[in-house]
């Protein structure tokens, strides 16, 4: 079994974590690691297991609780583990692999910071959880909520996800819908014959093309919408007048509308049009919630500096459960799961010396 060790720099832990492959549905190695080094190299924490989940808590008695939660899964590797560290004139020290950005470089501070902050301010718990990289019903955090689920509750949540340095709070929802559209097939040398099914989507199109996104700004943090078409199909066969065809529209909304008021939303952008609709895919989004004393005390730690997230992360279980939450960590969310992604070593120190202050008397 590899070995980790927790008091080493977070930069070399990064490494470790990277160089051990971990693609979803497969991390029982990553786990048993993760795990062996927790219960070996930290004190006052009780450690469980869940599936390849593993979580640790203290039970000091403080006033508040703040959980770190990071995934030990990734994308497939595309030849890019084992990891290599490299000294780029733009971006300077550079650690490149599989995880690096998505998300080991995260779980490598939270692994650090729970071996060597000796003097606590919250209780901490510390959630490592497989398959986030995949559908959504294998989840380990969903797992770990049905399960589990005194072992979610805390004042704030903090999630390693890659966020440059910067705490980006909320997320958007998303949600997918598909439009679905029939016509009378026919032979495509006598088209005038047939009704085509793709060509009805045309006004559909434009009318996606001349959306106005909004922009909703919730405590200080911008959020802008989007919605397009992301797929379509139709057709059986090049000289054939389809007679049944699809597209799937994806919105990304603010999190101020709820899931139901998404799905109205894309209604009515596409009321009039006379498709089949049915939704395949929705998930909330979630508030910042900066307000929060715990959550106020985080930004004040990392100077303030706060965006939006833009896109979807597991943030919005967490405020399904009433908890504020951030995502927070090392690396440039824009190369995550890329053939050439890499994490600046400088960013990996940097959030490591903010949560300390932020974890410590």
């Amino acid at each position: 079994m590899p070995y980790l060790d927790l008091h080493a720099d977070p930069i070399e832990l990064t490494t470790a974590l990277v160089d051990i492959p971990s693609v979803s549905q497969d991390e029982a190695l990553i786990a048993d690691t993760v795990e062996l080094a927790l219960r070996e190299q930290t004190i006052g924490f009780e450690v469980i297991r869940s599936g390849n989940a593993v979580l640790a808590r203290t039970a000091l008695g403080l006033p508040s609780r703040v959980l770190l939660a990071g995934h030990l899964d990734t994308v497939p590797i595309a030849d890019n583990v084992p990891s290599r560290r490299e000294r780029d004139s733009a971006e300077g020290d550079v650690l490149h692999g599989c995880g690096t950005v998505d998300m080991k470089s995260g779980d490598a501070v939270f692994l650090h910071l729970a071996a060597t902050v000796a003097d606590l301010a919250h209780d901490l718990t510390l959630v490592f959880y497989d398959c986030e990289e995949i559908a959504a019903t294998y989840n380990g955090l969903g797992r770990i909520e049905r399960e589990l689920p005194d072992w979610l509750q805390a004042d704030v949540a903090v999630l390693g996800e890659p966020t440059g340095g910067f705490i980006e709070a909320g997320c958007q929802g998303t949600l997918r819908v598909r439009l679905s559209a029939t016509g009378t097939r026919a032979h495509s040398a006598r088209s005038w014959l047939g009704d085509n099914a793709i060509h009805k989507f045309a006004p559909l199109l434009q009318r996606l093309s001349d959306y106005e996104a909004r922009s909703v700004d919730i405590d200080g943090c911008v959020y802008r919408e989007g919605l397009s078409a992301v797929r379509i199909s139709g057709g059986v066969a090049g000289n054939v007048v389809p007679d049944a065809a699809e597209v799937d529209v994806n919105f990304r909304f603010a999190p101020d509308r709820s899931a139901a008021q998404a799905v109205d939303h894309v209604r009515e952008v596409v009321d009039g049009l006379g498709f089949g609709f049915e939704v395949t895919d929705l998930s909330p989004g979630a508030l910042p919630g900066l307000s929060a004393p715990a959550a106020a005390e985080l930004i004040t730690a990392a100077g303030g500096h706060v965006r939006a997230k833009y896109g979807w992360t597991d943030v919005s279980r967490f405020a399904a459960l009433g908890i504020p939450a951030v995502n927070y960590g090392p690396g440039d969310p824009n190369l995550a799961h890329k053939r050439d992604e890499r994490v600046p070593v400088q960013q990996i120190t940097d959030v490591t010396a903010v949560l300390r202050g932020y974890l410590s008397n």
